[in-house]
């Protein structure tokens, strides 16, 4: 690699500024007493899923999954489901543990990244049956569309995580965010609109409410949810 190369790769624009906030007593103990039930440190090589969980199942990644409350949702509701959650932020990874603590769930594992490298560098090809992305950071200004973590090659990463006839789900409330992924995903000739050409689909009943989106129906804000299945 040339000296150009490296100073390109280390000036790779991230999708996330780390804004840790104050984490509760609570959530520091839930980090440090549970990491190695749920925790996955970053590695340089694919994870073994079925090593991981210690089963054989349908496998779903959330990225960015905030605080944990629709993560725990998702997984205390389908405990026939692995998911493999990715998010920065300890407070939010915290609260997740103490929810999981709470119901006993052992469906989850969680690593605290970024995700295209834990994309690029531990989940095998073909290996995931549905990749969530519930209200990614819009990056609202113009002059920040570049930080936005939905782009063509990130599109072309996950297709290559997904199995054929796994899901990508996307959900945002920000309509000129919503239109961009649309775009995105109808470029990729690797997934398919379930809701035909153009359309957005009806939130499943998978995907629970968070606190976040009924505060933003209360002032009006419009949700989309992009459904796709790769081809």
């Amino acid at each position: 690699m040339t000296k150009k190369d490296s100073a390109v790769k280390r000036r790779e624009v991230r999708s996330f500024v780390l804004r840790e906030g104050r984490m509760t007593q609570g959530q520091r103990q839930m980090m440090e007493q549970s990491w190695k039930l749920y925790g996955v440190d970053m590695q340089q090589q694919f994870l073994d899923m079925d090593k991981l969980f210690k089963r054989s199942a349908p496998r779903v990644l959330e990225i960015g999954f905030g605080m944990g409350d629709s993560l725990a949702d998702e997984a205390i509701a389908h405990p026939q489901i692995d998911y493999l959650g990715i998010e920065v932020h300890r407070p939010g990874v915290g609260s997740l543990f103490r929810r999981l603590d709470a119901s006993n769930s052992s469906n989850v594992r969680v690593v605290r990244d970024d995700a295209v490298q834990v994309l690029r560098q531990m989940i095998p090809d073909a290996s995931l049956d549905g990749v969530y992305l519930f209200f990614p950071d819009p990056w609202p200004k113009r002059r920040h569309h570049k930080r936005r973590i939905v782009q063509s090659a990130f599109a072309d990463l996950l297709a290559s995580k997904l199995k054929g006839g796994g899901v990508l789900h996307m959900a945002t409330d920000w309509q000129s965010y919503a239109e961009h992924i649309m775009m995105v995903l109808i470029d990729n000739s690797d997934f398919v609109n379930v809701a035909g050409n153009g359309n957005y689909s009806p939130r499943p009943d998978y995907r629970p409410l968070t606190k976040f989106e009924k505060r933003g129906q209360r002032l009006g804000h419009e949700v989309f949810d992009l459904i796709f299945i790769r081809r």
